[in-house]
């Protein structure tokens, strides 16, 4: 889906749908108070104070009609710069715009834009006329805090999105009902995957059963592949003395993103917002040879990070999530091989979990940075140099990001783009020269002499939560088999009859560790084929008087019509080789 923000023809038309939304709101409520009206990757958006008036999406279509109005009129958008006095005086009916002139600084070009009998405080640019603003759409309401603050009052937001072409507006509207279909807070409400509440704090998800069981396949499944390479899983406390922070530099370099230090008697904490630091502390627990090495210490492990309120959404950016996160010890000599088992490991995964469009970024430091970045040149050149390599050496395409490094290391980051949204990073392999010196590592080297390991960060699905996010997109919550938190729902097609038929087939299956549900509900069979496949189940069962009498089953798959019958042990060995190849 575009990004209509970094589309620079479409941010400007985007902006000046939002002045003529507000322009049309204006005609129809005259009363209206306007704050801001930004453009964003969606389109755009007004915060408006409308008093008592309570808009609703049936008041959409009049903004609208209003709005083709004003446009078809075809005024000029005419710029004009002012004083802050001007500024002032001419807006000195909106507080909101009044708040705004006084918190710009001294030496701010303060303009705004009139188009017919409306005029709006604004930076610009715009187009040149309103008539360029034909092929547009006011998408839905909401409320929205002034100044995102919860003690401010309620303004009324509501979104639009406007493009040059028909078609191309038809086409986003249709990517856009696309993923609200595929939105993972939607499924995840439908398939009781998770469940926020403000009680228990913004952005701190609680899985639900079904939740926990797809959390649980995907650890295990993690955790068996990470065990089969030699990592060795260990387990650290949520949080850590602040001294901690500031030995690894996160309290210097990260302190924006961590919660609060708390006092506990005469020691302060901190809630973590990454592992590597505790896992530091372990490797220094003993000595260790250059035989020992590499040391591949792993952990699934809570983090938490401060997230703005406003930039919360769902399970994807959380304030409290969950890392598949390891770190590798190693020696200088070993960075290629174990470099390369974690790329293996990634392309293995991504082939298993059927995660197919993705792209390989080495993220570098900006050398003209002297404050975000860890000073040391030779490290800096060493490193990237070294990840170069390897990439050139293993054959796989990747882009230079400059200045997208870690402050103590470049890295090598896995971009997934999802079927809705933005890309982000699923995986990250980084080489650190830097954190093992801060905790003064050694291992004993073949010379007899003390030397400091190389440590490679990595983690392979990055953040659980957010893998499940995407992986609900990306799929509809059509989980494959080996994941789904109920692979079968049997339905026996008279309750009285086929019950103890109904329950024997459900033990045989959860001997067999499949996940089953048992319909009995007194409904009709067609309602309950029906609410199978609003559940997404991959498979449901149809137990009648054939099957009771041969001691067989009927099946159908999800999103299918067609019926098919086997004997209990045809379909078990059916199931066992979904199972074996994950689909």
């Amino acid at each position: 889906m575009i990004n209509i923000k970094e589309d620079e023809r479409l941010n400007v038309l985007n902006h000046s749908g939002a002045h003529l939304l507000a322009q049309a709101v204006k005609h129809l409520y005259p009363n209206a108070l306007f704050w801001v009206g930004p453009v964003i990757e969606e389109g755009f958006y007004y915060d408006i104070d409308l008093g008592d008036i309570k808009l609703t999406e049936d008041d959409l279509g009049k903004i609208e009609k209003e709005m083709k109005k004003i446009s078809k009129d075809g005024k000029r958008i005419i710029r004009k710069e002012l004083s802050r006095e001007e500024a002032l005086e001419l807006f000195k009916e909106n507080p909101y715009k009044i708040d705004l002139i006084n918190n710009m600084e001294s030496d701010t070009t303060i303009s705004c834009y009139t188009q017919g009998d409306f005029t709006d405080l604004c930076r610009g640019p715009h187009v040149e006329t309103v008539k360029e603003l034909k092929h547009f759409k006011l998408l839905k309401i909401s409320g929205a805090y002034y100044k995102g603050d919860s003690n401010n009052k309620m303004l009324q937001r509501i979104y639009g999105v406007a493009f040059d072409k028909e078609e191309d507006l038809n086409n986003y509207l249709r990517e856009l009902e696309e993923a609200k279909e595929r939105d993972h807070r939607k499924l995840g409400r439908e398939l009781g995957i998770y469940m926020m509440s403000d009680l228990v704090g913004r952005g701190l998800p609680m899985y639900l059963p079904n939740g926990f069981i797809l959390w649980n396949n995907l650890e295990n499944y993690i955790r068996d592949k990470e065990i089969k390479r030699g990592y060795l899983h260990v387990q650290t406390p949520p949080l850590g003395n602040v001294n901690l922070y500031k030995t690894s530099g996160h309290l210097e370099h990260y302190k924006e993103s961590m919660f609060p230090i708390m006092q506990v008697e005469d020691e302060e904490y901190v809630l973590r917002p990454m592992n590597c630091p505790h896992h530091m502390v372990l490797y220094s627990n003993e000595l260790h040879s250059y035989r020992d090495l590499p040391l591949r210490i792993a952990e699934i492990a809570r983090d938490c990070r401060y997230e703005a309120s406003g930039a919360l959404k769902g399970i994807e950016r959380v304030r409290s999530f969950c890392q598949n996160d390891s770190h590798i010890f190693c020696t200088p000599d070993q960075i290629e091989s174990e470099f390369k088992g974690v790329v293996e490991l990634i392309l293995e995964v991504y082939k298993e979990m059927n995660i197919k469009d993705y792209k390989f970024e080495l993220s570098l430091r900006d050398p003209s940075d002297k404050i975000k970045y860890h000073q040391d040149d030779a490290m800096w050149e060493k490193a990237e140099n070294a990840l170069r390599k390897i990439m050139n050496d293993i054959g796989i395409p990747y882009e230079e990001k400059i200045g997208e490094a870690a402050f103590y290391g470049p890295k090598l980051d896995v971009e997934v783009r999802p079927a809705v949204g933005n890309e982000f990073t699923l995986s990250t392999c980084q080489i650190d020269f830097c954190l093992p010196a801060k905790f003064d590592l050694k291992y004993i080297d073949s010379d007899g002499e003390k030397k400091t390991p190389v440590v490679l960060h990595r983690a392979i699905f990055g953040s659980l939560d957010r893998t499940i996010a995407y992986y609900l997109e990306e799929t509809k919550g059509i989980l494959p088999f080996w994941l789904a938190p109920v692979q079968i729902n049997i339905i026996p097609v008279n309750n009285e009859i086929h019950f103890e038929y109904a329950n024997k087939i459900k033990e045989v299956l959860e001997n067999n560790e499949i996940r089953v549900h048992v319909d009995f509900r007194n409904e009709k069979l067609s309602y309950k084929m029906r609410e199978s496949q609003t559940k997404k189940y991959p498979i449901t069962l149809i137990l009648g008087d054939k099957e009771k009498d041969n001691n067989e089953i009927s099946y159908r798959l999800y999103s299918k019509t067609e019926t098919t019958t086997l004997s209990i042990d045809d379909f078990l060995k059916y199931i066992k080789e979904k199972l074996k190849n994950k689909n």
